[in-house]
């Protein structure tokens, strides 16, 4: 069983010989970073390596393992408290670890340079030179060449300008409601990625929404001494109840940032949250994608008896996770009336080097307009 995701140095060397890539050292640079490795000799060097290649027997093997451990599948009776029960697991799971589980993604700026006003300048370009992240380990810090003239920023400022008075609904003072440039982050836990985001815009004139249907989690948010209502707010909510309203009207959000949580939702629910998700966004307007790919190695590791569905899985403290493919994700933020600016297979090997052992990650990351 561990051999499947312990990579051996043969294994390696035939990934290798198959980049046409060069290696490159010091922080990698977006998209998807460039620390490539082109001699087995240094793969203990870092402890992440960008754009692996896999074997066909490589990938037949995590499709055997994905397989395998899918077989045995938890009874549909059994399968509706992880539905129903959602919130609670994740109040425990915010019970336990606190703030402490995740680390600040610091990389959000280089990896996702929409997050920022079109010409707006950070000082925060230290942030990230350190690796350690495990959803990702490609840190980079906020490129002002990144941020100034960028064209997708550029086309999408110019619908921000035009919109930033929200014509149906701003006769109702809402949070942010003076900001040009407003910010949703889905799913936003004990607040790994607000505080970046909020260490970033104090002085610019862009507002941040987070919310998490986990009461645990935005309470956290809340206490963190870096919180100020004066640029950000936090709430609780469900994003599956497509009933209840967010706190801003409809077509006033020029970025929704969903990183590693549209994979905790039923694979049945993840549509209507997306199409629910698009009516917020202006003209323009992105939504910023992250989370987990294809055989992945925590896919692998599942046993028996955890899998809800095809590709599907629940934890052993009742949190869920689902497995994307990038037609999975294409299909779903075009169904939903949006663009496709990015959609990228981000396959890594990450690097225990004081144990000496190679696993392999893969993550989808796109980026989808609305038009």
């Amino acid at each position: 069983m561990r051999g499947l995701w312990k990579l051996t140095m043969t294994a390696v060397a035939c990934s290798v010989r198959h980049s046409p890539f060069r290696l490159y050292s010091g922080r990698p640079p977006a998209p998807l970073g460039a620390r490539i490795l082109s001699n087995t000799d240094d793969i203990f060097q870092h402890n992440m390596w960008d754009h692996v290649k896999w074997s066909p027997e490589k990938y037949e093997q995590a499709r055997q393992k994905a397989e395998e451990n899918s077989r045995e599948q938890i009874p549909i009776e059994d399968q509706v408290r992880y539905d129903r029960d959602a919130n609670m697991y994740w109040n425990g799971f915010y019970e336990m670890h606190q703030n402490k589980f995740f680390k600040n993604r610091q990389w959000l700026f280089s990896e996702f340079p929409e997050l920022l006003p079109q010409g707006y300048e950070s000082d925060h370009s230290s942030w990230g030179q350190e690796s350690g992240v495990t959803d990702l380990s490609s840190q980079g810090g906020c490129h002002k060449d990144l941020l100034i003239d960028h064209p997708v920023l550029g086309e999408q400022q110019q619908h921000s300008t035009s919109n930033s008075a929200v014509k149906s609904h701003n006769s109702v003072a809402f949070p942010g409601q003076h900001a040009s440039f407003r910010i949703l982050e889905v799913g936003c836990g004990a607040g790994n990625s607000v505080f970046p985001i909020i260490n970033t815009i104090r002085e610019s004139n862009a507002f941040l929404y987070c919310f998490d249907f986990s009461s645990r989690a935005i309470q956290l948010v809340k206490e963190h001494p870096d919180y100020d209502p004066a640029v950000c707010h936090a709430f609780v909510q469900d994003v599956c109840d497509d009933a209840s309203l967010f706190p801003f009207p409809l077509e006033s959000l020029d970025v929704i940032l969903v990183v590693f949580v549209l994979s905790s939702i039923h694979p049945k629910r993840m549509q209507g949250v997306l199409n629910h998700l698009a009516g917020y966004l202006k003209q323009g307007g992105i939504i910023l994608f992250r989370d987990y790919g294809r055989y992945d190695l925590s896919q692998l590791r599942f046993k028996k008896g955890q899998c809800l569905s095809e590709n599907f899985y629940t934890r052993q403290d009742g949190t869920c996770v689902y497995f994307f493919t990038k037609d999975e994700v294409h299909q779903l933020f075009t169904n939903a009336g949006l663009e496709e600016l990015q959609n990228l297979e981000d396959r890594r090997l990450q690097v225990n080097r004081g144990k000496k052992i190679v696993m392999h990650r893969v993550w989808m990351q796109s980026k989808y307009r609305k038009p």
